[in-house]
């Protein structure tokens, strides 16, 4: 039996992306991101993980649990987790910002409710802006499938700041 697998992909420069976000509001770039027309950061394909949709202070992730994305234990990694939801509550942030604004996390904290493998279903992200303030925002975000039933949470302050 073979047990040896490969995972192969690519990316495109980051910093291409990050020229054209200086000229866009924040929603303008995730939205043209979402369509393909700017390239998604690396980090997405790289943990697995894809853009579902797009709306005004929700960015929502879908992740397919894979093999790939274990760690010792055989679940998938609390790394990858953390990576959904901080990829879905900085990019619903973003939406809500201006052109030539960012953010960046401060801090995140992250529950783990159930455990995640290639045998559970679809999850998705939810998200919510719980405060924007001019400097810093509140934010939490959920991974769920597709009966409500959470497997992570997560909270988390961000930064907000101008890019000149």
């Amino acid at each position: 039996m073979e047990t040896q697998r490969t995972r192969t992909y690519t990316w495109d420069d980051p910093l291409v992306a990050l020229e054209k976000a200086k000229a866009l509001t924040g929603l303008e770039y995730i939205k043209q991101m979402h369509a393909g027309k700017i390239a998604p950061p690396p980090i997405l394909d790289t943990a697995g993980i894809s853009m579902f949709s797009v709306k005004e202070g929700d960015v929502v992730f879908l992740i397919h649990p894979q093999e790939f994305q274990y760690n010792p234990i055989g679940s998938v990694h609390g790394g990858i987790i953390t990576t959904i939801l901080d990829s879905a509550i900085g990019c619903s942030l973003h939406t809500v910002l201006e052109k030539n604004t960012a953010y960046t996390t401060l801090e995140i904290k992250v529950n783990f409710m159930r455990k995640i493998t290639h045998k559970t279903p679809p999850l998705h992200t939810e998200t919510t802006i719980i405060h924007r303030g001019r400097s810093t925002a509140l934010l939490e975000s959920k991974l769920i499938d597709s009966d409500q039933s959470i497997y992570a949470y997560a909270s988390s302050t961000c930064m907000i700041f101008n890019l000149s």
